[in-house]
């Protein structure tokens, strides 16, 4: 049996990486932006290092073989069967929000987004002259210190009703709730936008990052319905840990929205891609599983040992139940300070960067709650939470 070593303490400082260069004091844990700190699947490592030994990097072409990949790595592992004409390659799943944002909207248009969310949809909406509409979702407390997120679904009615509202982009697994959507929720959702006329954009980037007892559903999977209604933006970048190849999906069974998104893609420049992206989806779709299966446990395993450690040591901090991603949303409401404060100080005293909910959510709520990323050694992630604790319980 194949054993990947997760536990294992690989150096990034020095590398131009966005998650530990940005700040330049050598002490600082970085547990902010969403990238892992884990050697990726040897498959990927040895199929890039097939690719190199040919020295020239020049302009790719995508090949079938990249379709056949995606294709069979959804039918297999989602059950999701994806027609081969339904998929749009572009460099990264935010560059294909932009593009859908700017094919199906006009300026003055609303997009709804279900707050606290990734805050990349709030630049997405505002570049392309749309609306930002708030369907806040709606917090439920589980007791022993955990919460969690469900829909509002009669704050969702009244928002799509507005005749100016066209897309709602959805956020499946949700970043930073924490919530793997069930179908009953999805279906919902879809009924009412199909009633009002809107369309949804269903961003599923870490569909593969799922604790166990929850099931990731894709949101075009569910239904005639469901497919005909949505676009798909999907990547292996956050299951696989190679964001800085930069590739992703659009994925839509309308040929006519297909033309407008690809017009929006070359509007937007981004209808180029690199070959070591290409070749990356390749080798996690067809050899990468093994690892993704190891990863998921080892991420668990995480959220566990911080939710233990939140018990013990931080009790008055109540955290999200992880369904899926690794991140971590935080309340920090009962310590009397706001976010932009605390993150802040656990900069400067404790070492440790998190980031501030008021990144997710622009509203006052936004204040409470930080979010924390788990993907990590053990050892790091538990030497950057005793130093949270440190600076909380001794300030």
């Amino acid at each position: 049996m194949t054993t990947f070593d997760f536990d294992k303490i690989i150096s990034r400082r020095d590398t131009n990486s966005v998650k530990w260069d940005e700040c330049n004091d050598p002490e600082v844990i970085p547990m902010w932006v969403a990238d892992m700190d884990f050697a990726t699947a040897p498959a990927i490592t040895n199929a890039l290092h097939r690719r190199i030994d040919h020295p020239i990097f020049g302009y790719t072409l995508v090949p079938e073989s990249y379709y056949d990949a995606t294709i069979n790595w959804f039918a297999r592992r989602h059950h999701w069967h994806i027609s081969r004409e339904w998929i749009q390659y572009t460099s990264g799943v935010v560059p294909a929000l932009s593009a859908v944002v700017k094919a199906l909207t006009q300026p003055g248009d609303q997009v709804i987004v279900q707050t606290p969310v990734y805050n990349c949809f709030f630049s997405s909406i505002r570049n392309n002259g749309c609306t930002i509409v708030e369907n806040p979702l709606k917090r439920k407390d589980l007791g022993e210190s955990l919460f969690t997120y469900e829909m509002d679904l009669n704050d969702l009615e009244e928002k799509a009703a507005n005749p100016k509202a066209k897309l709602l982009i959805l956020c499946n697994p949700h970043n930073p709730a924490g919530r793997v959507w069930t179908p009953e929720e999805l279906i919902r959702l879809n009924d009412i936008c199909m009633r009002h006329g809107v369309r949804v954009v269903s961003d599923e980037i870490h569909c593969e990052l799922v604790m166990s007892g929850n099931r990731f559903t894709p949101f075009a999977s569910l239904s005639k319905e469901c497919l005909q209604n949505s676009i798909t933006c999907n990547s292996p970048s956050k299951s696989f840990n190679t964001a800085g190849l930069q590739i992703a999906n659009i994925i839509c069974c309308d040929a006519d929205i297909r033309q407008r998104i690809d017009r929006a893609i070359n509007i937007n420049e981004v209808c180029d891609v690199n070959p070591f992206g290409v070749i990356a989806l390749e080798a996690a779709y067809n050899e990468g599983e093994p690892w993704l299966n190891a990863l998921c446990q080892y991420l668990e395993d995480n959220y566990k040992a911080l939710k233990s450690f939140f018990a013990s040591n931080l009790p008055q901090l109540p955290i999200t139940m992880l369904e899926g991603t690794y991140l971590v949303w935080v309340d920090i409401s009962p310590l009397g300070t706001d976010a932009d404060t605390l993150t802040e100080r656990l900069l400067k005293e404790a070492k440790v960067m998190v980031n501030a909910g008021t990144m997710y959510d622009t509203t006052p709520a936004g204040q409470n709650y930080i979010r924390i990323n788990i993907a990590c050694p053990r050892t790091r992630m538990m030497d950057g939470l005793r130093r949270i604790e440190k600076t909380i319980n001794n300030h």
